[in-house]
């Protein structure tokens, strides 16, 4: 009797979210997006079975006040900053995506977590380099235990099976898109692959208590490559963030199941790989001998960090019929905006001027309480006159052109004060809490026309 052979099961992938249809569509229902589907194969007659994970244990209905509180158990990285974006550690069973931009640093910082995470058994799985490049770089890199083990393999069933017998504490995969599964058979890389390799990598930690860190490619518009449902599968997304022509870099925290999502951590890269910003102020503001115009200081404040950064305006007569428009760090719509108010609230001529903003040190910045620093700046450049000694703002600024009290102004102040500033502007909606530091003044505002004399006239 002949044997039949088990029928190739096939289906159609979205590209972009990573939604499964039984044939080809042009537009994708879920997304929205066209021609981004692609046809894979999902398995072999039976096969799809074996993706479905056996229940472990049996679960009821219980009303939320009669379950019990769950204390998780963090692990030190070894690193201030990545400790404090990940809400004090790495959670036991968690896991964890490192997205960036191609040589940003993500092995780097991945390799440096793995070697320097003191008292933890921790396992370097790399599908991308063979381990002689990975010791050349572990050279390179200062520190480490000793305690990491270096692993170079894609196959998922061989890098679970020597992940139980190492029982390492925490697991690091580089990359996730190069990794495969040998149930399915399509490539590595693809919707279905990253997907299942996903869901075998969290159901692993979650019945070991491994913690696992994943590092994914990003694609050209800056996200996460592969499927949405990945960002939905993990518990942590960590966005690695910076210029690759600046030696800084930021982490950022996406999604956090355990802790905020409003940390950031600031490392330099240097030869003997990311050091640790503690204080990213030092970096973001500049000394001159003479004071310009189009300078002014902004106190901004990621999560639980307050900072002071520089913002630089350039306003020039448009050569052209259009002016243009240019921020770097910022968004520019919003900054089309607040010049659309200094025009309509303060009377300047914005329709005829070109204007370029820039944030020193490279970085991006969404803060909105950084409005009245960019309004500052640009008052500056536009009467080509420097802002008064000592001043920097902190304020959002309205449609009606009322300022608005900035999120967390009372840190902002008190950073402020810390590096020497004498005043700092900001909303007269602000309402004080606590007694003020000394060594500074506040002065309010409640309107963008009161801003030029708060900024430029000078202490009496």
């Amino acid at each position: 009797m002949t044997k039949t052979m088990a029928k190739v099961k096939k289906a159609y992938f979205c590209t972009a979210c990573g939604y499964e249809a039984p044939k080809w569509l042009g537009k994708c229902p879920s997304c929205g997006e066209w021609n981004t589907f692609t046809e894979e194969v999902v398995g072999h007659g039976d096969d799809r079975g074996q993706l479905t994970y056996e229940r472990q244990t049996a679960s009821r209905p219980m009303p939320v006040g009669e379950i019990e509180e769950a204390v998780h158990r963090r692990l030190d990285l070894g690193s201030t900053e990545v400790n404090r974006v990940l809400g004090g550690g790495m959670v036991q069973r968690s896991l964890v995506l490192l997205g960036g931009e191609p040589g940003i640093g993500k092995s780097t910082m991945a390799l440096q977590l793995a070697m320097r995470s003191n008292g933890l058994r921790t396992l370097y799985v790399s599908g991308e380099e063979s381990p002689q490049q990975i010791k050349m770089r572990a050279t390179r890199l200062e520190g480490g235990n000793g305690e990491c083990l270096v692993y170079a393999e894609t196959l998922l069933e061989d890098i679970i099976r020597q992940a139980e017998a190492v029982k390492p504490d925490l697991m690091v995969i580089d990359s996730i898109q190069t990794i495969y599964s040998q149930v399915l058979e399509s490539s590595p890389g693809s919707v279905s692959q990253i997907r299942e390799c996903a869901a075998m990598l969290l159901k692993y930690a979650k019945t070991t208590g491994t913690s696992i860190l994943l590092i994914g490619h990003i694609t050209k518009d800056g996200t996460i490559a592969g499927p949405k449902v990945l960002e939905h599968i993990v518990d942590v997304v960590l966005q690695f963030e910076g210029d690759g022509n600046n030696v800084y870099r930021i982490l950022r925290g996406i999604k956090n199941r355990f802790g905020a999502t409003y940390e950031i951590g600031v490392f330099e890269m240097r030869g003997d790989g990311l050091a640790e910003v503690a204080n990213p102020s030092e970096i973001l503001l500049s000394h001159y001998d003479e004071p310009l115009s189009g300078i002014a200081v902004g106190a901004a404040a990621d999560g639980i960090r307050p900072y002071l950064i520089e913002v630089q305006a350039l306003v020039s007569g448009a050569a052209y019929g259009t002016p243009q428009r240019s921020a770097t760090g910022f968004d520019v719509r919003r900054l089309n905006m607040l010049l659309a108010v200094l025009e309509k609230r303060v009377g300047m001529k914005m329709y005829q001027k070109d204007v370029f903003l820039n944030f020193a040190g490279g970085f991006k910045v969404a803060d909105t309480g950084l409005d009245l620093a960019v309004a500052a700046a640009v008052l500056s450049s536009y009467f080509d006159r420097p802002l008064a000694e000592g001043v920097c703002c902190a304020g959002e600024i309205g449609l009606s052109g009322e300022v608005r009290p900035a999120p967390r102004t009372y840190q902002r102040i008190l950073e402020a004060a810390r590096l020497g500033f004498n005043r700092i502007v900001v909303s007269a909606y602000y309402k004080e809490q606590t007694s003020l530091p000394k060594g500074i003044r506040v002065v309010k505002v409640g309107r963008i026309d009161q801003l030029g004399k708060a900024i430029f006239t000078s202490e009496e």
